[in-house]
């Protein structure tokens, strides 16, 4: 470990996105909701980033307009690529908040918080997408990773 990082933990993640405001609004309601702040907003993409107690112990999730020709491809999950992205909850209240967030914001949830021992025994989890049809999650799940 050199200066505070978690070796081979994620830095960042960017994702190409059909409709950048539509995405936009997803995302930025999740991450803010999260801890995380814009760092960055112009037309062809956006970035947030949430920092770390100590340099190098940080997360950036940015979202980048896709190429004109390839708007009208939607995400599927079962192909070679990205499933799901999960982020971590603090409790079960946290998920439970995130969840009223997004049906306030008419985000589509896929399943609303529950447990799901299957994962652990701990698992509690709400399911939801962006705009584009990717799988998203927040989860409480002490007890793992």
């Amino acid at each position: 470990m050199s200066g505070g990082a978690i070796r081979g933990g994620y830095h960042h993640v960017d994702l190409n996105v059909g409709d950048l405001a539509a995405s936009r609004r997803v995302y930025g309601l999740v991450l803010e909701f999260l801890g995380y702040t814009m760092v960055k907003d112009t037309a062809r993409g956006c970035e947030w980033d949430l920092r770390g107690p100590g340099e190098g112990r940080g997360a950036s999730l940015g979202l980048r307009q896709c190429d004109p020709g390839e708007a009208g491809h939607a995400h599927r999950r079962y192909a070679p690529g990205l499933h799901h992205l999960a982020w971590r909850a603090e409790s079960r209240a946290d998920v439970d908040r995130l969840h009223a967030l997004l049906v306030a914001g008419g985000v589509p949830v896929l399943d609303p918080p529950a447990h799901y021992p299957e994962y652990s025994g701990d698992y509690y989890a709400v399911f939801f997408e962006d705009p584009d049809g990717i799988k998203l999650e927040l989860v409480y799940a002490p007890g793992w990773i």
